[in-house]
């Protein structure tokens, strides 16, 4: 056998032998990850039982994200099947035994939205808590108490099927989850008159921190199948995808039809949580991001 090929067959055994070991590696941190403890310091807060704070609660429960991945009853769905490994399911949060809430107190609740983290202390890993983190606790409290109000309904339990490279990107933090993101010494926020102004409208964008990055820059969401478009850049100045939208018109239909100026249609957004945003909070969210600073695409 020449050497070259003995070269070859040798290289290709010891590659084989480094993704082994790295899968592995990789499986092994991944698990550790999972479980660890995230201490952080909970303050409970209130949950209202007046018509006024449980309409506003349907309201961020409709407009926030919650339907994408609870459903609009609450009894959970499927939000994400590749077909290749990746599945996953948000839980039902309505009340009743067996249910993932159903001991609940309220310091778990915050744990959970404001923090990222189970009752048990471990992380979780879908939930998008860095858009909830700056929820003010009027509005934190008003969100749970419509949650626990709503008609017990049959569903499932979170479905949490990753793929190996979902996996192992997570192991080796490619890929982190809400707890990793968020500054967990940060208070409260602070309410803002709600208005069409640019102060409202970056307390409305938090709720688009966890696809489009803390920057609003964009990028590839981690962790999606790769035939997920990226999230795009809504920052100022070339590349943004701001420059379609010539007024606060343009892009409040755009949230509300799903496509862009030109007829185009807009992939991967929430739309069905996007469409319920109010006028005031759509046309503030645009006041808002006509003002952050550029960055290029990808930065998250």
């Amino acid at each position: 056998m020449k050497r070259w090929v003995k070269w070859v067959l040798g290289a290709g055994a010891a590659l084989v032998v480094l993704a082994a070991g790295a899968t592995l590696v990789g499986t092994e941190l991944a698990d550790q990850k999972a479980q660890r403890l995230v201490k952080v310091n909970v303050r409970p807060v209130a949950f209202p039982a007046d018509a006024p704070s449980l309409e506003r609660g349907k309201y961020l429960f409709n407009s926030r994200g919650c339907v994408d991945c609870h459903g609009v009853n609450g009894a959970g769905r499927e939000f994400v099947n590749d077909g290749h490994g990746l599945r996953l399911a948000g839980p039902n949060i309505t009340p009743g035994e067996g249910k993932v809430v159903a001991r609940y107190t309220s310091e778990d609740w915050v744990r959970t939205l404001r923090h990222g983290v189970k009752p048990d202390g471990r992380p979780l890993f879908v939930m998008p808590s860095e858009d909830y983190n700056r929820f003010t606790d009027a509005d934190l409290g008003a969100l749970v108490a419509y949650v626990r109000s709503l008609p017990p309904q049959p569903g499932g339990a979170t479905v949490l099927e990753l793929s190996l490279p979902v996996k192992l990107l997570y192991g080796f933090d490619a890929i982190e989850d809400a707890a990793q993101k968020i500054d967990h010494t940060l208070p409260p926020a602070t309410a803002v008159a709600e208005g069409v102004t640019v102060a409202h409208g970056a307390y409305v964008a938090n709720m688009c921190i966890s696809c489009h990055g803390p920057g609003l820059s964009g990028g590839k969401i981690p962790g999606t199948p790769p035939d997920w478009a990226p999230a795009a850049n809504l920052t100022p100045g070339d590349g943004s995808a701001m420059t379609r939208y010539k007024d606060a018109g343009q892009f409040v239909a755009m949230l509300r039809s799903g496509k862009r100026p030109d007829g185009t249609a807009v992939t991967v957004m929430p739309f069905e949580s996007l469409r319920e945003l109010n006028d005031v909070d759509a046309q503030a969210l645009y006041a808002y991001l006509k003002t952050v600073p550029a960055r290029p695409f990808g930065q998250r």
